[in-house]
Protein backbone atom coordinates (compact mmCIF):
# COMPACT_ATOMS: atom_id res chain seq x y z
CA UNK A 1 0.00 0.00 0.00
CA UNK A 2 1.20 3.56 -0.65
CA UNK A 3 2.01 6.04 2.06
CA UNK A 4 -1.21 7.95 1.36
CA UNK A 5 -3.38 4.92 2.15
CA UNK A 6 -3.57 5.86 5.84
CA UNK A 7 -4.94 9.34 5.15
CA UNK A 8 -8.54 10.05 6.13
CA UNK A 9 -11.08 11.41 3.63
CA UNK A 10 -10.83 14.78 5.39
CA UNK A 11 -7.05 14.83 5.05
CA UNK A 12 -7.26 13.94 1.36
CA UNK A 13 -9.87 16.67 0.78
CA UNK A 14 -7.61 19.18 2.55
CA UNK A 15 -4.66 18.26 0.33
CA UNK A 16 -6.78 18.59 -2.80
CA UNK A 17 -8.09 22.02 -1.76
CA UNK A 18 -4.60 23.46 -1.22
CA UNK A 19 -2.54 25.67 -3.56
CA UNK A 20 -2.22 24.38 -7.16
CA UNK A 21 1.40 23.27 -6.78
CA UNK A 22 0.69 21.33 -3.59
CA UNK A 23 -2.44 19.76 -5.09
CA UNK A 24 -0.45 18.67 -8.16
CA UNK A 25 2.32 17.16 -6.03
CA UNK A 26 -0.21 15.23 -3.95
CA UNK A 27 -2.04 13.93 -7.02
CA UNK A 28 1.28 12.82 -8.51
CA UNK A 29 1.99 10.76 -5.37
CA UNK A 30 -1.43 9.12 -5.63
CA UNK A 31 -1.00 8.57 -9.38
CA UNK A 32 2.35 6.87 -8.86
CA UNK A 33 0.69 4.60 -6.29
CA UNK A 34 -1.72 3.48 -9.01
CA UNK A 35 -4.89 5.41 -8.12
CA UNK A 36 -6.76 5.73 -11.42
CA UNK A 37 -8.75 8.84 -10.43
CA UNK A 38 -5.51 10.58 -9.49
CA UNK A 39 -3.83 9.52 -12.73
CA UNK A 40 -6.70 11.00 -14.74
CA UNK A 41 -6.74 14.21 -12.68
CA UNK A 42 -2.98 14.64 -12.82
CA UNK A 43 -3.10 14.14 -16.58
CA UNK A 44 -5.61 16.98 -16.80
CA UNK A 45 -3.36 19.22 -14.68
CA UNK A 46 -0.48 18.50 -17.05
CA UNK A 47 -2.67 19.23 -20.06
CA UNK A 48 -3.82 22.55 -18.58
CA UNK A 49 -0.51 23.54 -16.98
CA UNK A 50 -2.34 23.91 -13.66
CA UNK A 51 0.09 23.76 -10.74
CA UNK A 52 2.64 22.00 -12.91
CA UNK A 53 4.44 22.75 -16.19
CA UNK A 54 2.25 22.03 -19.21
CA UNK A 55 3.32 18.73 -20.79
CA UNK A 56 0.97 17.16 -23.32
CA UNK A 57 3.07 14.01 -23.78
CA UNK A 58 3.15 13.33 -20.04
CA UNK A 59 -0.59 14.05 -19.82
CA UNK A 60 -1.25 11.44 -22.51
CA UNK A 61 0.90 8.96 -20.57
CA UNK A 62 -1.15 9.38 -17.39
CA UNK A 63 -4.47 9.25 -19.23
CA UNK A 64 -3.34 5.97 -20.81
CA UNK A 65 -2.36 4.51 -17.44
CA UNK A 66 -5.75 5.35 -15.95
CA UNK A 67 -7.57 4.09 -19.05
CA UNK A 68 -5.88 0.71 -18.66
CA UNK A 69 -7.65 0.53 -15.30
CA UNK A 70 -10.99 1.03 -17.11
CA UNK A 71 -11.32 4.68 -16.07
CA UNK A 72 -13.94 5.98 -18.52
CA UNK A 73 -13.04 9.68 -18.36
CA UNK A 74 -9.36 8.89 -18.84
CA UNK A 75 -10.22 6.79 -21.89
CA UNK A 76 -12.27 9.69 -23.23
CA UNK A 77 -9.23 11.93 -22.72
CA UNK A 78 -6.99 9.46 -24.55
CA UNK A 79 -9.47 9.87 -27.40
CA UNK A 80 -9.23 13.65 -27.14
CA UNK A 81 -5.45 13.42 -27.32
CA UNK A 82 -5.62 11.30 -30.49
CA UNK A 83 -8.29 13.60 -31.90
CA UNK A 84 -6.35 16.83 -31.37
CA UNK A 85 -2.74 15.66 -31.32
CA UNK A 86 -2.11 16.38 -27.65
CA UNK A 87 1.14 14.56 -26.89
CA UNK A 88 0.61 11.99 -29.62
CA UNK A 89 0.15 11.93 -33.39
CA UNK A 90 -3.38 12.64 -34.61
CA UNK A 91 -5.31 9.44 -35.25
CA UNK A 92 -9.01 10.08 -35.79
CA UNK A 93 -9.92 6.39 -36.01
CA UNK A 94 -8.28 5.59 -32.66
CA UNK A 95 -9.92 8.66 -31.16
CA UNK A 96 -13.34 7.50 -32.31
CA UNK A 97 -12.75 4.02 -30.90
CA UNK A 98 -11.79 5.45 -27.51
CA UNK A 99 -14.91 7.59 -27.53
CA UNK A 100 -17.04 4.60 -28.53
CA UNK A 101 -15.84 2.42 -25.65
CA UNK A 102 -16.12 5.19 -23.06
CA UNK A 103 -19.58 6.11 -24.40
CA UNK A 104 -20.71 2.50 -24.00
CA UNK A 105 -19.76 2.81 -20.33
CA UNK A 106 -22.27 5.65 -19.98
CA UNK A 107 -19.94 8.67 -19.89
CA UNK A 108 -21.87 11.70 -21.26
CA UNK A 109 -18.71 13.47 -22.45
CA UNK A 110 -17.71 10.41 -24.47
CA UNK A 111 -21.24 9.98 -25.80
CA UNK A 112 -21.04 13.57 -27.02
CA UNK A 113 -17.60 13.08 -28.57
CA UNK A 114 -18.50 9.83 -30.30
CA UNK A 115 -21.78 11.32 -31.51
CA UNK A 116 -19.83 14.25 -33.00
CA UNK A 117 -17.53 11.81 -34.83
CA UNK A 118 -20.55 9.90 -36.16
CA UNK A 119 -22.35 13.06 -37.22
CA UNK A 120 -19.34 14.31 -39.19
CA UNK A 121 -17.97 10.94 -40.33
CA UNK A 122 -14.58 11.64 -38.74
CA UNK A 123 -12.61 8.49 -37.89
CA UNK A 124 -15.75 6.42 -38.37
CA UNK A 125 -18.47 6.06 -41.01
CA UNK A 126 -21.03 8.87 -40.91
CA UNK A 127 -24.24 7.83 -39.16
CA UNK A 128 -26.46 10.74 -38.19
CA UNK A 129 -29.29 8.66 -36.66
CA UNK A 130 -26.79 6.93 -34.36
CA UNK A 131 -25.23 10.30 -33.59
CA UNK A 132 -28.59 11.76 -32.59
CA UNK A 133 -29.33 8.78 -30.34
CA UNK A 134 -26.06 9.35 -28.50
CA UNK A 135 -26.57 13.10 -28.25
CA UNK A 136 -29.99 12.38 -26.72
CA UNK A 137 -28.44 9.98 -24.18
CA UNK A 138 -25.91 12.60 -23.11
CA UNK A 139 -28.63 15.27 -23.09
CA UNK A 140 -30.78 13.11 -20.81
CA UNK A 141 -27.87 13.18 -18.34
CA UNK A 142 -27.94 16.99 -18.46
CA UNK A 143 -24.85 17.48 -20.64
CA UNK A 144 -25.42 20.97 -22.03
CA UNK A 145 -23.28 20.59 -25.17
CA UNK A 146 -25.32 17.55 -26.19
CA UNK A 147 -28.60 19.34 -25.51
CA UNK A 148 -27.50 22.08 -27.92
CA UNK A 149 -26.73 19.48 -30.60
CA UNK A 150 -30.12 17.84 -30.18
CA UNK A 151 -31.50 21.30 -30.86
CA UNK A 152 -29.39 21.61 -34.00
CA UNK A 153 -30.69 18.27 -35.29
CA UNK A 154 -34.26 19.44 -34.66
CA UNK A 155 -33.66 22.81 -36.33
CA UNK A 156 -31.94 21.39 -39.41
CA UNK A 157 -34.07 18.26 -39.80
CA UNK A 158 -31.07 15.96 -40.23
CA UNK A 159 -32.82 12.81 -38.99
CA UNK A 160 -36.48 13.69 -38.38
CA UNK A 161 -38.67 16.50 -39.78
CA UNK A 162 -37.72 19.98 -38.57
CA UNK A 163 -39.14 20.88 -35.18
CA UNK A 164 -38.43 24.51 -34.34
CA UNK A 165 -40.25 24.38 -31.00
CA UNK A 166 -38.02 21.51 -29.89
CA UNK A 167 -34.95 23.34 -31.19
CA UNK A 168 -35.85 26.48 -29.24
CA UNK A 169 -36.43 24.47 -26.06
CA UNK A 170 -33.12 22.64 -26.41
CA UNK A 171 -31.20 25.85 -27.05
CA UNK A 172 -32.76 27.49 -23.99
CA UNK A 173 -31.82 24.52 -21.80
CA UNK A 174 -28.31 24.34 -23.24
CA UNK A 175 -27.85 28.05 -22.61
CA UNK A 176 -29.08 27.66 -19.05
CA UNK A 177 -26.56 24.84 -18.62
CA UNK A 178 -23.67 27.09 -19.60
CA UNK A 179 -22.95 25.98 -23.18
CA UNK A 180 -21.74 28.99 -25.16
CA UNK A 181 -23.08 27.66 -28.45
CA UNK A 182 -26.40 27.09 -26.73
CA UNK A 183 -26.31 30.70 -25.52
CA UNK A 184 -25.73 31.91 -29.07
CA UNK A 185 -28.43 29.71 -30.59
CA UNK A 186 -30.89 30.72 -27.87
CA UNK A 187 -30.11 34.35 -28.67
CA UNK A 188 -30.80 33.72 -32.37
CA UNK A 189 -34.18 32.23 -31.61
CA UNK A 190 -35.10 35.06 -29.23
CA UNK A 191 -34.12 37.71 -31.76
CA UNK A 192 -36.15 36.05 -34.50
CA UNK A 193 -39.12 35.96 -32.11
CA UNK A 194 -38.76 39.71 -31.53
CA UNK A 195 -37.22 39.61 -28.03
CA UNK A 196 -34.09 41.56 -28.88
CA UNK A 197 -33.13 42.71 -25.37
CA UNK A 198 -33.18 39.17 -23.98
CA UNK A 199 -31.26 37.99 -27.03
CA UNK A 200 -28.53 40.55 -26.40
CA UNK A 201 -28.17 39.37 -22.81
CA UNK A 202 -27.55 35.82 -23.99
CA UNK A 203 -25.08 37.04 -26.60
CA UNK A 204 -23.08 38.71 -23.84
CA UNK A 205 -23.10 35.41 -21.99
CA UNK A 206 -21.97 33.58 -25.13
CA UNK A 207 -19.08 36.02 -25.40
CA UNK A 208 -18.11 35.46 -21.77
CA UNK A 209 -18.05 31.68 -22.15
CA UNK A 210 -16.89 31.21 -25.74
CA UNK A 211 -13.39 30.76 -27.09
CA UNK A 212 -11.73 33.09 -29.62
CA UNK A 213 -12.52 30.90 -32.62
CA UNK A 214 -16.21 30.73 -31.72
CA UNK A 215 -16.42 34.48 -31.09
CA UNK A 216 -14.86 35.24 -34.48
CA UNK A 217 -17.35 33.00 -36.31
CA UNK A 218 -20.29 34.33 -34.31
CA UNK A 219 -19.33 37.93 -35.06
CA UNK A 220 -19.25 37.18 -38.78
CA UNK A 221 -22.70 35.54 -38.60
CA UNK A 222 -24.17 38.43 -36.63
CA UNK A 223 -22.79 41.01 -39.06
CA UNK A 224 -24.81 39.38 -41.84
CA UNK A 225 -28.06 39.05 -39.86
CA UNK A 226 -31.16 40.62 -41.38
CA UNK A 227 -33.08 40.75 -38.07
CA UNK A 228 -33.67 44.46 -37.39
CA UNK A 229 -31.09 45.78 -34.93
CA UNK A 230 -29.53 42.37 -34.35
CA UNK A 231 -26.45 42.90 -36.50
CA UNK A 232 -25.06 46.07 -34.96
CA UNK A 233 -26.32 45.61 -31.41
CA UNK A 234 -25.59 41.88 -31.44
CA UNK A 235 -21.99 42.43 -32.51
CA UNK A 236 -21.57 44.99 -29.74
CA UNK A 237 -23.12 42.68 -27.12
CA UNK A 238 -20.98 39.70 -28.10
CA UNK A 239 -17.82 41.82 -28.07
CA UNK A 240 -18.76 43.23 -24.68
CA UNK A 241 -19.14 39.74 -23.26
CA UNK A 242 -15.85 38.61 -24.79
CA UNK A 243 -14.04 41.71 -23.51
CA UNK A 244 -12.95 42.86 -26.94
Amino acid sequence: MGETASLTREEIAARLSGPPEERAAFLLRLAEEGVADAQALFGQLLLDGNGVARDERAAFHWFERAARQHHAMALNMVGRCYDLGWGVAVDKARAAECFRVAAARGLPEAQYNYATALALGVGVAEDKPAALALFEQAAAAGYAKAINHVGSFAEDGWVAPRDMAKAADCYARAAGGGDFRGCFNHARMLAEAGDLEEALAWLRRAGELGNERFVAKALAWLAASDVPGFATRGVAALKEGAGC
